[in-house]
């Protein structure tokens, strides 16, 4: 019944969305995080909308003229019709400022195309599966897995809706363009001392084992720089929106976060909560937590950010789940791509991006257990394409106090104290600062002012 039926498709759409970019390019960012290349059913849009996205990607002008050059280059110019074809995209758009509703309609078509698809290889599977059922059921659910993180990205939403939503579950902007040229304060003293503050449009990667605090330290300095009236973007591919949201709710407030997020707090804490949320709602952080996403895409959101509401500090937590083009042989030159990437939109939008990172493995096996830059996982280009290298180091994660002073009798157990180490600094020295972490409170403070209290 279904064998003569064309897989569903909107043509018109397609070429309404490709008429708009060209007409204006900066439509682009609009849909570049809705749609993908093979969203588009006709080849030859595919082939136009592909180079859009490489003059994008180059941050080149996208007009009518640079994209037919660029076809031309990819030898797909006469495949799409010449420039003919260009004009006739342009000519058939009634209106460029409904780009993102063609482009919503592109996208539910191509969804339900690849929904098809699936249903035929979950039919396979169905016919073919004998034995194991659970292994069946187990790859068909992966299937419609594959196809729901294929959906639309979510975008950047504030911290104020996050909370708001988080009180609602608990009952039932542009600085001036002077501030552009002036370095980024991270709020800790001794850090900002050694780095002369965080410099816009570096790259600045973060590293450190699991558990050490990079999360929780690139979310103090996030916090830091929108206290002092800063607008941070926070990518956050590990952490849901709501659990970094009572993350910083935790640091703010000055409650244990494990009691925060069961509801054990007394009412003296539920007032500082109260307090805190009112505090948190008011500052410029804006969260994207869409899992499994490239760097296209969140350059695309960052740019749009930038123009509607001013940027000085960008976190990517963390690079390791960034999704490569798929162009790439391994994940080494994958990892070198998004690298170079991610200091293009640093130095393009001229912000400080704080990258986190993992560590390999290979700081366990060393006695002292120091990072050095060659632990930099999966990617010597992180290293090269950084402007600051920094790591977190905690020997109190690898003693109990009882194995510190069998083998260091003489010194002092380092009990919730990182080190924090510059490794690399390209304006300036390195060296390494120390700072006090309060683990039920992930938040990182100055050495001095923690032990002045």
């Amino acid at each position: 019944m279904y064998a003569e039926r064309l897989p569903p498709h909107d043509i018109e759409a397609e070429e309404a969305t490709l008429g708009s970019v060209l007409i204006d390019g900066g439509m682009l960012p609009r849909v570049a995080t809705l749609l993908r290349p093979d969203d588009f059913y006709r080849e030859r849009n595919r082939y136009c909308y592909e180079a859009c996205l490489s003059l994008f990607s180059r941050n080149e002008a996208i007009n009518q003229v640079t994209v037919a050059h660029e076809l031309d280059s990819l030898e797909h110019l006469d495949e799409v019709g010449g420039p003919a074809y260009l004009s006739h995209l342009v000519s058939v758009v009634p209106t460029p400022l409904h780009v993102e509703n063609y482009a919503s309609i592109v996208s539910r078509t191509a969804t339900l195309r690849r929904l098809i698809q699936a249903a035929g290889e979950i039919a396979t599977l169905g016919y073919d599966g004998a034995g194991d059922v659970e292994n069946v059921l187990t790859k068909a659910e992966d299937i419609l897995f594959r196809l729901r993180t294929r959906q639309p990205t979510r975008a950047f939403v504030s911290l104020r809706e996050v909370l708001d939503q988080y009180l609602e579950e608990k009952a039932s902007v542009m600085e001036p363009l002077e501030r552009q040229a002036l370095p980024v304060v991270s709020g800790f003293e001794s850090l900002d001392e050694l780095l002369g503050g965080l410099q816009r449009s570096d790259l600045v990667i973060l590293a450190g084992r699991p558990s050490f605090g990079k999360s929780s330290l690139a979310l103090n300095v996030s916090l830091n720089v929108a206290r002092s009236g800063g607008v941070v973007g926070i990518f956050s591919l590990e952490m849901s929106r709501e659990q970094l949201a009572l993350r910083l709710l935790a640091s703010e407030a000055d409650v244990d976060g494990h009691r925060l997020r069961l509801g054990l707090y007394t009412e003296a804490e539920e007032q500082r909560i109260m307090d805190a949320i009112g505090t948190l709602s008011e500052m410029p952080i804006y969260v994207d937590d869409t899992p499994l996403q490239g760097v296209v895409e969140m350059r695309s959101k960052a740019r749009r950010l930038h123009m509607e509401r001013g940027l000085d500090l960008l976190v990517v937590d963390y690079i390791g789940l960034i999704q490569g083009d798929g162009r790439s042989q391994n994940r080494v030159q994958e990892l070198t791509e998004i690298t170079r990437a991610l200091k293009g939109l640093a130095r393009d939008l001229n912000v400080v991006l704080i990258v986190v990172s993992q560590l390999s493995r290979a700081v366990e096996m060393r006695p002292t257990h120091r990072p050095q830059l060659s632990d930099l996982r999966d990617s010597g280009t992180i290293e090269q394409d950084s402007d600051v290298v920094t790591f977190i180091f905690r020997e109190d994660q690898y003693y109990t106090e009882e194995e510190w002073e069998q083998r260091f009798p003489e010194r002092i157990y380092p009990k919730n104290i990182a080190e924090i180490i510059v490794a690399k600094h390209r304006h300036g020295p390195t060296g390494s600062v120390q700072l006090y972490f309060r683990d039920q409170l992930a938040r990182f403070e100055d050495l001095a002012k923690e032990e002045a209290v």
